[in-house]
């Protein structure tokens, strides 16, 4: 690596807030000795162009023995950063692949074929007369033989071993501040009617171990490798079988990594089983018939079952620390360096953390006490309904302006979109579907009424910027669920730091959807007393930028609930029919950006009505990562 390089690589013509300090203080912490640099960098920073920049400084061929590793990766968790690298005109040397579900097949009669499951992969020793111009191995020959590849965070670590995206100099992981949870949540097993392609023909026992789990494991993987083998004799497959064909191949894989890391007494990782009950129910070590897996009789059948490694280091070691000589990791919420480094099997004293300095006029991004209580689970029915009746002010104050609500559940979020119709406002509210989240997230953010979206799992990878949303509403602290097992035994172990560490990071996440730019301005509501729990006990945690902010937290002056006064703007809107709202004058600003919340006082639901609220502009933005963790609580 060539640290020195890092301003030549950088792509901007210019510099904006801190980028050049940023680039000073990681080349230095490389030209230290470190192999890895942390970069925390909050929202505005442009961490891909910092990112473009290390990356920049990977060896290359011309500079390396032919034993010597060259050139970079860029990866991220989040596709939707990835679609932003990809529509960047100044990260344009940033070479995507992506895994090949998201090709498809250029052959006459299979153009609506992904290309994991075109005739290549379906009939036995075919020969594609157009691979050379497939749009999948077209992307993977660019991107393994060009000096930056970018792809997901998933695809990067499925590709460890690889023949052809090998070892490189650097590895530039953006948005890393989850990458231990990531890595936990790869590398869980998870056995049951909807993975295991022959769940149906299988007994499971009841495992009341990881010793039984791992015996267990041995010899479903020796069932698998019958079943995959069998598969590959056949001269061609039904797009049925290539699936059932490449799952077998990932579970083995699954399975042989799990047993031989719990047999290896050197093994750092802490393994974790649970299991429902033999009826497909959400029990834990629960028993069913008395059937065995091994065909006899007289032990009990257990359930699915759900293998977790703890703090995954091994795993880490082989997936993402072995692919790289130097790495820098950012992100807006590496909040406790020694911790973060602990959990993805770092050693601290080769790791420098590099802070990037805010530039948000704090003023900017206020945070707004609207407590109502708690919304634990045994306080929730008295305190959502108060929320609900709290969030109709607030959309009282902000007439002709977008709201996002951060539901954290889809129990929270039914419930409210239930209460808010039975309120009157329902024709301004919307909200979305498991299965349509990018789909109805895109139409709320295309209209140009004043609506107020529902959102569950939306904190992170979302940018609402300018009149896309001007205020959110924090329903729920987003402490992570106590009858995990992974929680669990962590709290066991008196982990509370990282228990409420782990809450305030998707906080700030969350604060930094609706204010993106320096001139850009937002609103945040708390509405759940934890929250308030929450800033006291993961204080020394904090950035000092995010503290600046709740020292100024304040209770705002809301009018007094009119749910008539919430709903007329939406009316309003639509009959202009040109999106300018009420006032006129083509969406902008009435009132300096710099002005935003300086009308709220420290007053709680006197009924007083706010002197007004701000305009903004529009603009469009890309979709979030898709729902991958349980929201049904």
């Amino acid at each position: 690596m060539h640290p020195d390089r890092i301003f030549e690589a950088f792509p901007a013509p210019s510099y904006r807030g801190n980028q050049e300090q940023a680039l000073r203080d990681i080349r230095d912490a490389f030209q230290a000795g470190n192999d890895v640099v942390l970069v925390r960098a909050p929202t505005g920073s442009g961490k891909s162009l910092l990112a473009r920049a290390v990356a920049g400084c990977a060896r290359t061929v011309d500079e390396a023995e032919p034993s010597e590793a060259t050139g970079a990766y860029y990866t991220t968790p989040q596709v939707s950063q990835l679609d932003d690298v990809a529509g960047d005109d100044l990260l344009q040397d940033l070479n995507i692949i992506r895994g090949k579900s998201n090709y498809t097949c250029i052959l006459p009669g299979e153009l609506d074929t992904p290309v994991n499951q075109a005739p290549c992969v379906r009939e036995r020793g075919y020969d594609c007369s157009v691979q050379h111009r497939c749009p999948y191995f077209s992307d993977r020959a660019i991107a393994s033989n060009r000096s930056i590849a970018a792809m997901t965070l998933a695809y990067f670590m499925q590709t460890a071993g690889s023949e052809v995206f090998r070892k490189r100099d650097v590895v530039v992981i953006d948005e890393a501040h989850g990458l231990s949870e990531w890595a936990e949540m790869y590398a869980t097993i998870q056995l049951g009617p909807r993975t295991v392609p022959f769940w149906d023909d299988l007994r499971v026992p009841e495992v009341d171990s990881v010793e039984r789990a791992a015996r267990y494991a041995e010899a479903l993987a020796q069932r698998c490798t019958s079943r995959k083998d069998d598969l590959l004799a056949q001269e061609t497959l039904t797009p049925g079988d290539v699936r059932e064909r490449d799952r077998l191949q990932e579970l083995i894989g699954e399975l042989e990594f799990f047993v031989k890391d719990y047999r290896d007494p050197e093994s750092p990782t802490t393994w974790l089983v649970d299991q429902g009950d033999a009826d497909g129910g959400g029990g834990v070590g629960s028993s069913g018939s008395n059937n065995s897996d091994d065909g006899g009789d007289g032990e009990p059948q257990g359930g699915p079952l759900t293998i977790k490694p703890m703090d995954p280091e091994r795993y880490l070691r082989y997936t993402v620390w072995d692919r790289g000589n130097k790495f820098a990791l950012l992100s807006a919420t590496i909040l406790n360096k020694d911790a973060f480094c602990r959990h993805v099997g770092l050693e601290p004293s080769r790791v420098a953390l590099v802070d990037v300095g805010h530039t948000f006029p704090v003023e900017n991004r206020p945070l707004y006490d609207v407590t109502q209580g708690k919304m634990t689970y045994e306080h929730r029915e008295e305190t959502l309904p108060k929320i609900a009746r709290t969030i109709v002010r607030i959309m009282q104050n902000h007439p002709d302006e977008k709201g996002l609500i951060h539901a954290h559940s889809y129990a929270i979020q039914d419930e409210l979109e239930s209460l808010l119709t039975d309120f009157g406002v329902g024709d301004r509210v919307r909200s979305h579907s498991r299965d349509d989240r990018d789909a109805d997230l895109e139409a709320w953010k295309a209209s140009s009424d004043p609506d107020v979206f529902l959102s569950v799992k939306m904190e992170e990878a979302l940018d609402l910027k300018g009149d896309l949303c001007r205020w959110q509403v924090l329903c729920k602290a987003p402490f992570l669920n106590t009858s995990d097992s992974r929680v669990a035994h962590r709290l066991e172990q008196g982990q509370w730091a990282w228990y409420y560490r782990a809450a305030l990071r998707t906080v700030i996440q969350a604060c930094g959807r609706v204010i993106r730019a320096p001139d850009d301005y937002g609103s945040t509501y708390i509405a759940d007393s934890s929250l308030l729990d929450l800033f006291e006990r993961a204080r020394t945690d904090m950035p000092d930028w995010f503290a600046a902010q709740v020292d100024r937290l304040e209770e705002p002056d809301l009018p007094a609930f009119e749910p008539r006064a919430a709903s007329d703007c939406h009316a309003r809107s639509r009959s202009d029919g040109d999106g300018r709202g009420s006032s006129g004058n083509d969406g902008k600003s009435d009132t300096s950006s710099t002005d935003a919340g300086t009308a709220y006082t420290r007053t709680r639901d006197t009924g007083r009505t706010n002197s007004g609220s701000s305009r903004g502009r529009r603009s469009r933005s890309r979709s979030p990562l898709a729902d991958v963790w349980d929201t049904d609580g």
